[in-house]
């Protein structure tokens, strides 16, 4: 990951509605979240909904697809590993697994990432 995109994905990290978005997705695993549903659950009414979606897509952190009328949100998992390595690069002199890090499991369907 190059710093320019990590630095936009921290930005669009840096916000509570965001933050609380992402972690709701990284819940929900690669199936995702309607639209819809991420709204009821966090209490955010459509157009800020879609504003912050919206930041986060540009920050690539979450992927959509389209199921009939509604629109599927998912965290994209390998972007947001790409970001853990690049902030834990040169942790514990190079060697990341003596600082205990682990990434994000993408193909984990049941298990899930608080």
């Amino acid at each position: 990951m190059e710093k320019i995109s990590a630095i936009t994905a921290l930005v669009a990290l840096a916000h509570e509605s965001r933050l609380d978005i992402f972690r709701l997705l990284m819940q929900a695993g690669p199936e995702g979240l309607p639209a819809g549903r991420i709204g009821e659950r966090l209490g955010l009414p459509a157009t800020t909904l879609s504003f912050h979606l919206s930041q986060l897509k540009h920050a690539d952190l979450v992927t959509f697809r389209r199921e009939g009328r509604s629109l599927i949100y998912s965290a994209a998992y390998p972007v947001m590993n790409a970001l853990l390595a690049y902030l834990t690069e040169n942790c514990c002199k190079g060697e990341a697994a003596s600082c205990c890090i682990t990434a994000v499991e993408t193909s984990c369907q049941t298990e899930r990432v608080p």
